[in-house]
């Protein structure tokens, strides 16, 4: 996720006058906020991290890891900023899971209605060392993309995904929901691409891509397929109502 960001809000982080993140939801460790802060400062060396906890032990045990340019906050969907900063990205990721599906857009509203102009939210879900991942990118109008990402060594077939995917997906991939159709035709594509698997996980999953692109509509540039990575957009998987 953070080098998706880097390379797709690199621009925007350049652009901004006052380019803070937050990391909001980090855990019981800082872990996730370091690196993003190290990753960002690649793309803008300029750029601050606040990591937002709502649990105040967590942020007593982070307090320790505090740096130029990376801070810890005790706080919610709030995103308790001093002097009315406002970020130019918010990153939650695990956040939502224990949330009601209902409650996610929102939540989705609250937390895009804190962001600087021209800010992006990524909401998504991950495995607990970072192999898989599924993240929803949101501007102020609302969900844009979809993206799917994966160590690919790790995978046995696209919709292994599914376990990861965020909450307004995970519970409608089912017959009759498009991101259940859209899985099942990258699993179509997969199984094609096998020939392709003698050169690499990688070459499977870039043939595999390029194949699904005839029937969906693909957001992101075919470069960044090479890192495991397709993004989709949103409104060709968005729940039917």
């Amino acid at each position: 996720m953070d080098r998706w960001i880097t390379a797709v809000h690199g621009p925007a982080l350049r652009r901004a006058a006052d380019p803070v993140v937050v990391d909001l939801g980090y855990g019981a460790a800082p872990w996730t906020a370091v690196e993003l802060l190290r990753r960002l400062r690649t793309a803008e060396p300029r750029t601050e991290v606040v990591g937002v906890e709502i649990d105040p032990a967590r942020v007593a045990a982070a307090l320790p890891y505090e740096r130029d340019g990376l801070c810890f906050r005790h706080g919610g969907f709030e995103i308790p900023l001093a002097d009315g900063r406002r970020p130019v990205l918010i990153r939650a990721a695990n956040v939502l899971r224990q949330y009601e599906e209902g409650e996610v857009a929102a939540v989705w509203a609250r937390l895009c209605a804190r962001l600087a102009p021209g800010g992006l939210l990524v909401e998504g879900t991950c495995d607990e060392i970072g192999r898989r991942h599924v993240w929803v990118a949101l501007g102020p109008e609302g969900p844009r993309t979809v993206t799917f990402a994966a160590r690919l060594g790790s995978l046995e077939r696209p919709s292994d995904l599914a376990e990861r995917l965020p909450k307004a997906l995970i519970h409608r991939n089912v017959p009759g929901e498009p991101v259940h159709a859209f899985l099942r035709d990258f699993d179509r594509a997969w199984a094609a691409a096998a020939p392709y698997a003698s050169l690499g996980a990688r070459q499977r999953w870039i043939r595999a891509v390029r194949d699904v692109a005839a029937d969906w509509p693909l957001a992101d540039d075919p470069r960044r397929r090479r890192q495991g990575e397709v993004t989709v957009n949103w409104a060709a998987l968005a729940p039917v109502r």
